[in-house]
């Protein structure tokens, strides 16, 4: 097999991404303001090989622990979250190629991301009684399969090559479809216009009787009765998001305390850094942004834990899982929290001065108040506590 990007350690996947970080965040304001598309960016990280981290070993990727990866998306988020919200459902992908597909779907999807592919999704949708809800159809047709429907927020399809595509299976149950970007009938339209997250690439996708072949066709068994990593590593994926929107607006408050912000006569002091109240700030930030993400780690350590029973199920395995997914749930509860507090208390360091469309601190807000609406974090709160107080192991679903 032929391989076109690196293969990365650990070390190697941190370095890379602490690289990234920098880069990103020196360009997101503009990228923001004037909502530049970040074609290269993401050109570049394709490249770097820190998309394909967690491709298997047995298929000659890095397999690298979540530990890792949760701290490489962390720090990608960190330069800008549109980007690492970009990226993200790649993984998603890969772990569903790893829990449903076959060896030659396997070969065929992990080779491709080793090549520098990106892949992209597309399962929500609107309308329906409940989120969640499908009406994306796989027909079976005297002409073989094809794929019938619209799919909104479908996350950095503009930047990749194939989108995974959810819809209802005509033998009952769901299946993830792999439908090239370039295939007739497929259209990518560029209309995602949220507040936030704005060059996430976030927009719908519809598919006119678009020709799909067996083998992309990836059916999912047994949907929510059996209970795998796949929910919590997803939502391990939002808290990373959401942890490093609380360190760019740490990291912003700060710069903007030492550079811009200035201090009341009555403050007794010279500088901003100098004013007690700006001290206290900037500490409570850095204590709710730093709690936040020792949450992270520890969700991805019993994840890395819990992971082996998604192929191997035992009761003691579901149990693993089970907790890895409320310690997972609190660190969504916390670092959206984070996220949001810390975003919106880098206002306390400045006047009105901080408003201004130059600066643009807002978009840290924006980033935040956008990405956790997500998922309920009140229904985590109450799977965490019915699982502490009454041992209930949380619903086997995507959303906690």
């Amino acid at each position: 097999m032929t391989t076109q990007i690196p293969i990365l350690s650990a070390e190697e996947a941190i370095q890379a991404a602490e690289t990234f970080r920098t880069q990103l965040a020196a360009s997101s304001n503009r990228r923001d303001r004037q909502r530049l598309l970040p074609f290269d960016e993401i050109e570049q990280l394709k490249r770097s090989g820190l998309l394909a981290i967690r491709v298997p070993k047995a298929y000659g990727g890095a397999e690298l622990d979540l530990q890792t990866f949760s701290h490489v998306l962390w720090l990608l988020a960190a330069g800008d979250p549109n980007i690492a919200q970009a990226v993200a459902p790649q993984f998603t992908n890969l772990e569903k190629l790893r829990l449903y597909g076959s060896p030659a779907q396997q070969q065929r999807y992990f080779t491709q991301v080793l090549a520098g592919s990106l892949m992209s999704n597309a399962a929500a949708e609107k309308g329906g009684n409940h989120i969640g809800d499908v009406q994306t159809r796989l027909l079976r047709t005297p002409h073989g399969w094809r794929l019938q429907g619209k799919k909104a927020y479908s996350t950095g399809s503009l930047y990749s090559s194939v989108i995974l595509v959810t819809a209802l299976h005509p033998d009952g149950g769901r299946a993830a479809v792999f439908v090239p970007n370039d295939r007739q009938g497929v259209r990518v339209l560029d209309d995602w216009d949220g507040m936030g997250q704005r060059t996430t690439a976030s927009g719908t996708t519809e598919y006119d009787d678009v020709v799909i072949e067996d083998e992309e066709i990836l059916p999912i068994p047994a949907f929510g009765q059996r209970r795998t990593h796949e929910g919590g590593f997803a939502q391990l994926i939002h808290c990373a998001i959401d942890a490093g929107i609380a360190e760019a607006a740490l990291a912003e408050g700060c710069r903007y305390g030492r550079e811009h912000a200035r201090v009341l006569r009555e403050s007794g002091v010279e500088s901003a850094t100098q004013d007690p109240y700006v001290l206290h700030t900037v500490g409570e930030m850095a204590i709710i942004t730093h709690s936040a993400q020792a949450l992270l780690e520890r969700g991805a350590r019993l994840l890395d834990r819990a992971l082996p029973g998604s192929f191997a199920p035992t009761p003691e395995a579901d149990r693993w899982l089970a907790e890895a997914s409320i310690a997972i749930a609190e660190a969504k509860y916390a670092t959206t929290h984070a996220s949001l507090q810390v975003s919106e208390m880098l206002f306390r360091l400045g006047g009105a001065s901080a408003t201004t469309a130059g600066h643009n601190l807002d978009r840290h807000w924006r980033n935040a108040r956008t990405h956790t609406t997500h998922d309920p974090v009140s229904y985590k709160a109450r799977a965490v506590g019915d699982f502490y107080l009454n041992g209930s192991l949380p619903p086997i679903n995507t959303k906690i």
